[in-house]
């Protein structure tokens, strides 16, 4: 995935769009209601909550690191 690719999935889920992926054999789930956004490793539920899209994509972790600097590796399916 491309700096392009993963700025679009970002304007996407800001929009209301919900997107599941994989990253290093696992599968993630970002989601949201009206109040927050979600954050989901499906394997284990175990889930983050930010208050906006852009907190999510700039906070959010997975195995330690975040999504900014993994986006590369994660497979957007």
């Amino acid at each position: 995935m491309t700096l392009e690719n993963f700025n679009e999935i970002k304007k996407r889920v800001e929009n209301g769009e919900e997107f599941s992926f994989d990253y290093k054999n696992e599968e993630y789930w970002i989601s949201q209601n009206p109040d927050e956004y979600y954050l989901t490793r499906v394997r284990v539920s175990l889930t983050q909550e930010f208050d906006t899209s852009k907190a999510l994509f700039e906070n959010g972790t997975i195995k330690g690191r975040k999504l900014f600097e993994i986006y590369m590796d994660i497979d957007w399916n």
